[in-house]
């Protein structure tokens, strides 16, 4: 009786701390920040002035009205078995850090109470969230690990294939991977296990049948944390019309992803040229094996005039929103950045701190406020609830 009676009172809490908040501002909420990785690549603090640099940073993150950011843990196929829990710890620690630096800035949150406190506090609600199960390294242990952590999102695959779970880039490559497409009955273990930690399942980056296991499988809504749409860019990251009314049907929610190559179906296309005609630098890239997002991060910073020109209008982003909307209706839609994770992003957005110019955008396109909170936040935060968090 009185653990239901503390729940009552802290549902109760929040709500007043969420209405208080919307008198003022949305709650905006970005489910995928890839900061951590550059973080520990290449020894920059996110406490710092880094305009020129990244995507993203502390100030940045005020400037934009950014309240709740979820960052994400990544290490590509080069990591496995013995490496890849590592790696990913190390990300999740220099997180930790950079919030004990600034306590009065930034709080690092895993529950409804603790991102309730972080709002009324008026601190960014620092979060977590795993870009690929590679890193469980097929151990249901470590998986119990990231979420005592304070993990509370897993992307079943990235790129990669896992031994349980088929990756879309696999699934549309026809590649060889060990598992058969889909989930094996471990990759099924791995979805309830998540459910019963009150983890969300991300189904961003995962094969169609892995998708379809994955809706059969949880109990729970899940979330697409940086995916966009198939009908308006044909990539295989995308969402296909059925994907994105399952995900509704679910009551889960998709986080539009801010990467020009899946939101204009013209920049395939056009980045082809573009390293054409840089050929021989390329060739050369491509025998180290540099993996293609490398490749892409390189070009983009050695020829900026050329990447630039390369970039789509922003209403293309709202172009993606729009059609979510009108498919399957305004609660299911909502914002994953791939900041920092990515090399072209639309005109206009720059870094966080432009995360205003996509609100005015809604505006413009005669979205009610209503509508507006659920789409930079609202969405999403009703999932993490419905997660049992």
């Amino acid at each position: 009786m009185k653990k239901t009676l503390c729940s009552v009172f802290l549902f109760l809490y929040s709500l007043t701390v969420f209405s208080q908040k919307a008198k003022n501002q949305s709650i905006l909420v970005d489910t995928h920040n890839d900061f951590l990785s550059i973080s520990v690549d290449e020894k920059v603090s996110f406490d710092k002035d880094l305009r020129s640099k990244t995507y993203s940073d502390l100030n940045r993150m005020f400037e934009g009205g950014v309240n709740v950011q979820f960052f994400s843990i990544f290490c590509d196929d080069n990591y496995g078995k013995g490496s890849a829990f590592n790696y990913a710890n190390r990300e999740i620690d220099s997180l930790y850090a950079v919030c004990a630096r600034n306590p009065d800035r930034m709080s690092l949150v895993s529950d409804w109470k603790s991102l309730s406190l972080a709002l009324k506090q008026h601190k960014l609600a620092a979060m977590l969230g795993v870009e690929g199960g590679h890193m469980i390294e097929d151990d249901l242990n470590k998986l119990d690990s990231f979420s005592k952590r304070g993990v509370r999102y897993m992307t079943l695959t990235w790129n990669n294939s896992t031994s349980w779970a088929s990756s879309a880039r696999d699934e549309s490559d026809h590649a060889f991977v060990v598992t058969p497409y889909g989930l094996t009955t471990f990759g099924k273990d791995v979805v309830r296990r998540m459910n019963e930690l009150g983890m969300m399942v991300d189904i961003s980056h995962v094969g169609e049948k892995t998708f379809w296991d994955v809706i059969n499988t949880t109990t729970k809504p899940v979330i697409a944390s940086h995916s966009s749409v198939y009908a308006l860019c044909s990539v295989f990251r995308n969402l296909k019309d059925d994907q994105i009314k399952a995900i509704a049907k679910n009551k889960g929610v998709i986080q539009v992803n801010f990467y020009s190559g899946f939101l204009d179906s013209t920049f395939a296309r056009r980045l082809s040229s573009f390293f054409a005609s840089h050929q021989p630098e390329l060739d050369s890239l491509q025998k180290i094996k540099t993996p293609d997002y490398r490749v892409k991060n390189y070009f983009s910073k050695k020829y900026p005039k050329e990447a630039e020109a390369l970039r789509p209008p922003l209403s293309i982003i709202l172009d993606h929103i729009d059609y979510i909307v009108k498919l399957v209706g305004v609660d299911y839609v909502g914002l994953g950045s791939d900041f920092d994770g990515i090399d072209s992003a639309p005109k206009g957005l720059d870094g966080v701190q432009d995360y205003p110019k996509i609100a005015t955008g809604l505006r413009e396109r005669g979205y009610s406020e209503k509508d507006i909170d659920k789409i930079l936040g609202g969405n999403l935060l009703r999932v993490f609830r419905a997660n049992g968090n």
